[in-house]
């Protein structure tokens, strides 16, 4: 949580506004979804900057190949970060190593220990699929001093993920995570009520949500203390399906609610 000026009637716990992560494109989205979905790294670069000045302390990083699909190449990935830090300095990277139904496990690791991230993202059930490999990527990244924020999409991944910090494999400070909302729902629809479905969170904890209703699931998570990611990975729509104008007006509008605007 950051501290900010806000109102008395802001919806969440007084005086303290949730930190505001921006997931920009994701993997699966294309032009074809949203036509101000960025692509490139200029696009990327540009739209993480105006959701910065919108109100984003950090942004949820995927990038592209040259014929725009979901990739976790080093070289690309050192490149638009170092693009980031130049255009907007105060803005936290956090890379994702998403498999997106191309890479295995062997990959993300790679990834992991070629970009050397300050801050990544891991899906517990993608690791599981090979969970020899679990006590190397997180003992890679506490020696690498790369932050991680696991991604869980149910309880069953939260069960995962405190057996292996019950075994030691995630190792102590390793200690967030990011709860997916609607991701496996019909037509990927989240509601509020979904965050229920998850065991209660210690320590720092976000929440993203797929759908119409992701302002809504977002507002819910932060008045119980949640950490959000907004954009166009998980919607490109307000609750009435009229389609924003770009990630930096859904950014917008949701902070001037969270601020009691």
């Amino acid at each position: 949580m950051v501290e900010v000026s806000v109102s008395p009637d802001a919806p969440f716990v007084r005086g303290q506004m949730p930190y505001v992560l921006v997931a920009l494109n994701g993997a699966r989205k294309t032009q074809a979804d949203h036509p101000r979905l960025p692509v490139t790294t200029g696009q990327i670069v540009d739209a993480a900057s105006a959701c910065h000045i919108a109100g984003a302390q950090g942004v949820h990083l995927h990038i592209r190949d040259h014929a725009g699909r979901h990739t976790l190449e080093s070289g690309q990935y050192r490149e638009t970060i170092a693009a980031l830090k130049r255009q907007v300095p105060e803005m936290q990277v956090q890379i994702t190593t998403e498999a997106g139904g191309v890479f295995g496990v062997s990959d993300q690791f790679a990834c992991l220990r070629d970009v050397r991230p300050d801050w990544a993202s891991i899906s517990v059930r993608e690791v599981a699929r090979a969970d020899d490999m679990a006590d190397r990527i997180y003992g890679l990244c506490a020696d690498q001093g790369t932050r991680v924020q696991h991604i869980l999409y149910d309880a069953a991944d939260a069960a995962v993920l405190s057996a292996w910090r019950a075994a030691g494999i995630v190792r102590a400070e390793q200690s967030e995570c990011l709860l997916v909302l609607g991701r496996y729902a019909d037509r990927q629809r989240s509601v509020p009520d979904d965050l229920d479905r998850f065991p209660e969170q210690g320590g720092r904890w976000m929440v993203c949500a797929f759908g119409a209703q992701e302002h809504g699931c977002l507002l819910a998570a932060a008045r119980r203390g949640a950490d959000i990611r907004v954009g166009f990975e998980n919607s490109t729509t307000d609750s009435d399906g009229v389609a924003w104008s770009d990630n930096a007006a859904s950014v917008a509008a949701l902070v001037s609610v969270l601020r009691g605007q």
